[in-house]
């Protein structure tokens, strides 16, 4: 069984360099060493999250755990630190506190310094050393010694690095076979970078590209099996019951059975979409939904088709996956699009979404695959204005009418590079008193620590952020910073996993010359 102290000197040692292949290696030989049974955990653990998921256990709790006097030499293995928490996460009920604080305090006795810290960390959310998908997923290759290609693959399907690390390092190649696009089975949707106009996307893609308009409305997959039809949110939650027009319009296509990728959106009387917070009451209403059915109808417009009968088409290129989307679905049901190499005719049809009040254009490479979960660079989002879906980090208290209010946020996006959010700029403005109502209460609920008025927490809040235009600044680590910028939105749609990175600032960055 591996111990505990070796995973956590594995973290150091992750933490401490910025190269990516130093980290590979370093993951990778120590997922070579652990235990079968051990592998998830170990796979969890490094990329910063428990298999428990979250547990609840406040931050001040877990510091006055740390005070408990250290174990002299590491002596917990992977396996039962799992039970520990685990048993942590079950305890409920009438003096659940007291026994919470006494089962911390008991694996924090047999814990080192060193793992004591790393502890602290993992559990409150706060381990960031660089080992998050992208990277681990590299290291389960090299561990397993398979190819990355039908790792990937796999990976999209997963839903759990662990389980695929465990696979992969157990049964090889032909252990992957067993993750596959699955119905009522939902998977992350694909994701786009930015480009600054149609011209960067036709010039990046070599030619041909397929334009689509881009409506601001909510991500969301649809499973269909004969009568049965089922719908996801981009974050996975099912929401077929808050939005029955769309189940029957989805039950009365002919093809019996499909997965397509789409918006759900609602229009005002005269035909214009609904700013995005009105589309989004319809989602998450258990109650009432019949009376919303009747004022916010939302119609269904897909862009992309992942599964026709037996078969999934995710790998086949998009050019094929839209011919199967036309024979499935009626014109009225599918997103606008038009497919050109010419700049000026791709202009027109991104003014022409604009003038008809959506944001913008997506373009897609014609021989992409569709890659769950990725944001790669066969798809961008072209917008009017310039907007980031980024990450809070912290949030500064107001003063004035803002007094007791965490007000000036501090915004960053995720670095693949070093493995941590790289801070670009803080902003207050945008915000209505609902929206630091709801900012104040959320992000304390995810409070790390303290800095003067600052308060840090997890970076899990994602804010789209509106903003003039991106400059040099050598003030942040990044070298770039916010110009003007303003909150427009929360995206309580998205996770952090969603949100903009670097790659996408700095093209953008690079894109105002």
């Amino acid at each position: 069984m591996t111990l505990l102290g070796d995973l956590v000197s594995t973290s150091d040692a992750l933490a401490a360099t910025r190269s990516r292949l130093a980290k590979v290696r370093a993951l990778a030989t120590l997922l070579r060493s652990v235990a079968p049974e051990e592998i998830a955990i170990a796979v969890h653990y490094l990329s910063g999250a428990l298999p428990q998921g979250r547990i609840g256990i406040a931050y001040r709790a877990l510091q006055s755990a740390a005070d408990e006097q250290a174990a002299p030499d590491s002596t917990l293995t992977l396996a039962a630190t799992d039970r520990h928490i685990a048993a942590l996460a079950d305890i409920r009920g009438a003096g659940s506190a007291a026994r919470r604080t006494a089962a911390l305090r008991e694996l924090f006795g047999r814990a080192t310094r060193e793992e004591q810290r790393f502890l602290v960390r993992l559990i409150v959310g706060e381990l960031r050393q660089g080992a998050l998908e992208g990277v681990m997923v590299d290291a389960i290759a090299a561990a397993a010694e398979v190819p990355l290609a039908p790792l990937r693959r796999a990976a999209m399907f997963s839903g759990d690095l662990g389980t695929l690390a465990e696979a992969a390092l157990t049964g090889g190649v032909a252990a992957l076979e067993r993750f596959q696009l699955r119905l009522f089975a939902p998977v992350a949707p694909m994701l786009a970078q930015t480009a600054a106009d149609p011209a960067e996307a036709i010039t990046a893609f070599g030619g041909e590209a397929d334009f689509e308009w881009k409506m601001d409305g909510a991500r969301i997959q649809v499973h269909k099996r004969g009568g049965e039809v089922r719908i996801y949110t981009r974050t996975l939650n099912e929401v077929t019951a808050a939005i029955p027009e769309i189940v029957e319009a989805v039950r009365d296509l002919a093809e019996p059975v499909l997965i397509l990728d789409g918006e759900a959106i609602a229009f005002t009387p005269s035909g214009r979409p609904q700013a995005f917070p009105v589309t989004m009451r319809r989602f998450g209403r258990k109650l009432e939904v019949e009376k919303m059915l009747l004022e916010l109808p939302l119609r269904a417009y897909f862009f992309d088709c992942l599964r026709v009968g037996d078969r999934s088409i995710t790998d086949l290129p998009l050019r094929d996956r839209l011919a199967a989307l036309e024979t499935a679905v009626p014109a009225s049901m599918r997103i606008p699009r038009r497919v050109t190499a010419s700049v000026a005719e791709a202009d027109a049809f991104y003014d022409a979404a604009l003038a008809a009040g959506h944001e913008g254009v997506m373009a897609k490479a014609l021989d992409s695959p569709y890659e769950a979960g990725n944001r790669g660079a066969s798809w961008f989002k072209i917008k009017r204005a310039h907007t980031l879906d980024l990450v809070v980090l912290a949030a500064e208290w107001g003063h004035g009418r803002r007094t007791g209010k965490l007000s000036n946020l501090h915004l960053g996006a995720f670095d693949p590079a070093s493995g941590d959010y790289v801070m670009l700029g803080k902003t207050f403005k945008g915000l209505t008193d609902a929206m630091l109502e709801w900012q104040t209460r959320e992000l304390l609920a995810r409070e790390t620590r303290r800095e003067g008025i600052t308060v840090f927490v997890r970076p899990e809040i994602v804010a789209e952020i509106a903003f003039s235009d991106l400059q040099a600044s050598p003030r942040y680590p990044g070298g770039i910073a916010l110009r003007l910028a303003r909150v427009k939105r929360f995206r309580d749609d998205k996770r952090a996993a969603d949100a903009d990175t670097m790659d996408a600032v700095r093209r953008l960055f690079e894109a105002q010359g």
